[in-house]
């Protein structure tokens, strides 16, 4: 009786040691894995590290102008070297007409202060320099008030004569101050819509290569409207500078050219009050 309730025991140890083993294999199996996962993310991290922190080195905008010269045909290319020549064109004229206008008014502060002082009007055009718009003037006053014959001039009085020849070398004078100031107000007025143009064309050339491509998305929109905006900003750039410019220099050449009249008029009266003017 007693080794059939031992062999009753034994029977159930054996069957309960059997049920709990494969639990702990069961949970051995998740720890192992996941050590496993563990040590096999920590040189995927690793490896993740140095692309992660290469990444923020690229600093090229694949949407700005250098992309849009890459990128662009022929005529967004012309289209953008004619605003370049414009805006050329524009700072050239603006930076010569101030040194020509400071220039003449610097003349002009000197020529009231010292011309009318000399002897003669021989030594005052001597005492101006060679190419100075004042000499031009002066030596066109004298020479008309000496040289006043001839069958055809001998009906216009010599009042009129001199003043009708200092007359047109002011004139003379004031053309080539004004020299550059029909380009200027040409590019102030034309390069906005220039530039509008080649926008307009950048988007239709972008659609169209949309349409073809049948992909709409904003990355495929975004950036050829974009490259083709910066042509408008070009245009209103090129034309700022020029609009501006032409106003100031219209301003200058009004305050430098009355200096121009006055001595043309203290000239002539110089010229109308000696009846002979000392031989140069």
């Amino acid at each position: 009786m007693i080794s059939r309730i031992s062999g009753l025991f034994a029977a159930i140890a054996f069957a309960t040691a059997i049920a709990v083993s494969p639990v702990h294999a069961q949970e051995a199996k998740p720890a192992d894995a996941a050590s496993a996962v563990v040590e096999g993310a920590a040189p995927a991290a690793e490896a993740a590290a140095p692309v992660a922190a290469a990444a923020p080195k690229s600093t090229d905008n694949p949407y700005g102008l250098k992309a849009m010269i890459d990128h662009g045909d022929a005529v967004s290319k012309g289209v953008l070297a004619l605003l370049l020549i414009m805006s050329m064109g524009s700072w050239y004229i603006l930076i010569t007409k101030l040194w020509d206008t400071s220039k003449l008014a610097k003349e002009a502060k000197e020529i009231r202060a010292t011309f009318f002082k000399k002897a003669s009007l021989a030594d005052g055009i001597k005492g101006l320099g060679e190419g100075s718009a004042f000499r031009f003037i002066a030596a066109n006053a004298v020479e008309a008030s000496e040289h006043h014959e001839g069958a055809l001039t001998e009906n216009i009085d010599r009042n009129t004569w001199v003043t009708m020849n200092i007359d047109r070398s002011v004139y003379d004078v004031q053309s080539r101050v004004q020299t550059g100031l029909g380009f200027l107000a040409t590019v102030g007025s034309t390069s906005p819509f220039i530039g509008l143009f080649g926008t307009v064309w950048g988007i239709l050339q972008a659609l169209t290569a949309i349409g073809v491509a049948g992909q709409a998305s904003i990355d495929k929109v975004a950036g050829p409207v974009g490259e083709a905006l910066i042509m408008t900003a070009i245009g209103l750039g090129v034309a700022v500078p020029a609009v501006l410019g032409y106003n100031w220099l219209v301003n200058r050449n009004k305050q430098v050219m009355g200096e121009v009249k006055a001595f043309a008029g203290d000239l002539h009266g110089v010229l109308m009050g000696n009846r002979q003017v000392t031989k140069r």
